[in-house]
């Protein structure tokens, strides 16, 4: 089924993408994502960036500084000369790839440097899968992107993007708060846009809590029916609205009730869908659907790639400073 766009949507598209390479592999998975959304659009300008830092070059005392500064450019010419044939092929095939390699002891500080100083729109990255159950596991530089980064963040594993595949947006319709009401505007049109690249299918997802446990004991008047039936109104209401806004259709909503980390992958699984988009805040763990640890669990059990989005206004605790 062809993407669903409402009327007067205005599709973006991601001009500018940051490639993070695994120094650790041959085969890139990010490299490859990006280059099948360079195919799909035109005029995207692709930079691989590699941040790099051997500590041992620090350590030698019986070096001058001019020497240690030598040996750490050689070592970063060698990397650039790996990273130039990686993007032979692709470089003759006419798309626009730079590439970038850094010094640096913190790769997630270099990256978020660089989206900040190159006008970033779109940060790629690999992750790791399980080898028992096939989820992503993220690394430490992953959650620090996750949570600092101020552009999107798409994490991905090996795998390919179908044409005519399902992505899984996912919305908190909860709260009334407008944060996070822009986020889940921001969430389903970034699902629009990948969708108008890809030709895939959006469905939107949204879990609601069960009756708490404690209130019928300790309410014994309370009528748990009434008060899930209310809650369950109240959500599909909301999740009503915002598909008509974006014109997608009843059968690709989802409201479940249950917690995040066990609907979401598991709507994902069932659908078989090739990208989750999640909402971010960036505090002390991933929200918008979810708030401090519960979208660890979540996104640690999703089979597939996730893209991850910032509110408006947020503002990276990396950020320069000016003055």
């Amino acid at each position: 089924m062809p993407a669903q766009l409402c009327k007067g949507a205005v599709m973006k598209k991601y001009n500018n993408i940051l490639v993070a390479i695994d120094p650790a592999q041959d085969h890139q998975p990010a490299l490859s994502r990006a280059i099948h959304l360079a195919n799909k659009s035109s005029d995207v300008k692709i930079t691989i960036f590699l941040a790099i830092y051997d500590f041992s070059y620090e350590m030698t005392s019986m070096l001058s500084s001019e020497e240690r500064h030598a040996m750490r450019r050689g070592v970063v010419m060698q990397r650039e000369a790996w990273l130039k044939d990686l993007i032979k092929p692709h470089a003759e095939d006419g798309l626009d790839i730079d590439i970038k390699v850094v010094w640096h002891n913190r790769p997630y500080e270099a990256i978020v440097a660089e989206v900040f100083t190159s006008h970033i729109d779109l940060l790629v990255k690999a992750t790791h899968a399980h080898d028992k159950i096939g989820s992503v596991i993220f690394t430490p530089t992953d959650w620090h992107l996750l949570r600092k980064c101020p552009c999107p963040v798409l994490m991905v594993k090996e795998h390919s993007w179908p044409e005519n595949g399902k992505i899984v947006a996912c919305v908190n319709l909860a709260a009334d708060s407008e944060t996070h009401e822009s986020l889940n505007n921001a969430i389903v049109k970034e699902a629009q846009c990948i969708a108008g690249i890809l030709g895939a299918e959006i469905n939107l997802v949204n879990a609601y809590p069960a009756t708490p446990v404690n209130i019928t004991i300790e309410l014994p008047e309370f009528d748990p029916a009434s008060y899930t039936d209310a809650v369950r109104g109240h959500h599909l209401t909301s999740m009503k609205a915002l598909r008509q806004q974006y014109s997608i259709c009843e059968e690709q909503t989802y409201v479940i009730e249950g917690l995040p980390e066990d609907v979401i992958p598991k709507v994902a699984e069932d659908l078989d869908a090739e990208l989750v988009i999640l909402g971010t805040t960036g505090r002390t763990g991933l929200s918008a659907v979810f708030i401090g640890n519960t979208a660890e669990h979540t996104i640690d059990s999703l089979n597939c790639d996730l893209l991850a989005l910032k509110p408006d206004g947020y503002v990276s605790p990396l950020a320069p400073n000016i003055d």
